[in-house]
């Protein structure tokens, strides 16, 4: 299902918008937890970029076994890529949480009423922000292996 597309592998093609949405996701959960004012305006939006983004990962995943058939098993670069998105799942759901627990409370409501929330939506934006750091990094090392196990052998023999 996910090995040709007009004569092309379309793990390549995949891959390219995992590469762009998902690092994307991970920058715009780093601001909106730096930014809790950026929460309410753009958080609907990164949530719809981040959920793209890791709905994807199993089409390049799959894509990428059958790629394998054509040209060969990549190596380290084909588990860390079935990893990926045990980084991005967390992240996904850590970020739903926190622009859900910012909307819950509506603007200008007092300070009192808002401690309980403030404490879990303090919890929740270090956990996301772990989570985004901890994908940036799988991110990096699925495509660094993956360069590695398509272009290593063409680029160090030259």
């Amino acid at each position: 299902m996910f090995d040709l597309i007009n004569g092309l592998p379309v793990h390549p093609l995949v891959v390219h918008a995992v590469v762009v949405l998902l690092p994307l996701a991970t920058l715009g959960t780093i601001a909106l937890v730096v930014r809790p004012a950026w929460r309410r305006p753009y958080g609907p939006l990164l949530l719809a970029i981040t959920a793209v983004a890791t709905v994807l990962i199993p089409v390049a995943t799959s894509s990428g076994e059958a790629l394998e058939k054509h040209v060969g098993d990549p190596g380290e670069h084909a588990e860390l890529g079935d990893q990926l998105i045990w980084f991005a799942l967390p992240m996904l759901v850590l970020l739903a949480a926190l622009v859900w627990l910012d909307r819950r409370t509506p603007p200008g409501t007092d300070t009192a009423s808002r401690v309980p929330q403030t404490g879990a939506l303090k919890a929740v934006a270090v956990l996301a922000l772990v989570a985004a750091l901890a994908t940036s990094v799988q991110v990096y090392r699925v495509g660094d292996s993956g360069a590695r196990a398509a272009w290593g052998d063409q680029v160090a023999s030259k």
